[in-house]
């Protein structure tokens, strides 16, 4: 048995005609609030008012900014009018030399012993007579140390 697997599911689906609920809900909004102010005012007070708010309406219904809807904008810009715009620097000073100590990641280092005279002795040696048989090998030849 075969199943349909859903396609286009990030688009909204056509309710009222050729809108969605929600570009259907913003323009009846739009256009009730406009009612009651046409109703309330006179008709050129009214106009001034009822013209911003139906481009508001067909702002959110239809225009997208970025791939985005008009109301996360709107939703932004609100947020940045009344939220705090301070942004204050505080140093925080560390001290430069002093590493703070964690008892789990202690490094402990380990122990070197110095090389004593004798031992630098054998190692000059053992470089000058490496230095000598390489000197007597061609430059074709591979040298294994």
């Amino acid at each position: 048995m075969r199943y349909q697997t859903p396609q286009f599911i990030e688009e909204d689906e056509k309710l009222f005609g050729p809108f969605t609920f929600r570009q259907f809900v913003y323009l009846v909004g739009g256009l009730g609030i406009s009612f009651v102010i046409y109703r309330m005012l006179p008709f050129l007070f009214a106009l001034l008012i009822i013209i911003p708010i139906m481009m508001l309406a067909f702002a959110l219904a239809f225009y997208r900014v970025n791939e985005r809807p008009f109301i996360d904008t709107v939703e932004a810009a609100f947020y940045f009018l009344f939220s705090s715009k301070l942004y204050t620097y505080r140093k925080v000073s560390k001290p430069i030399n002093q590493e703070i100590e964690n008892p789990k990641t202690k490094v402990v280092p380990l122990f070197q012993p110095g090389i004593s005279s004798s031992k630098l002795k054998d190692m000059a040696w053992s470089l000058d007579i490496n230095e000598k048989t390489n000197s007597r090998i061609g430059d074709n030849e591979k040298i294994n140390i």
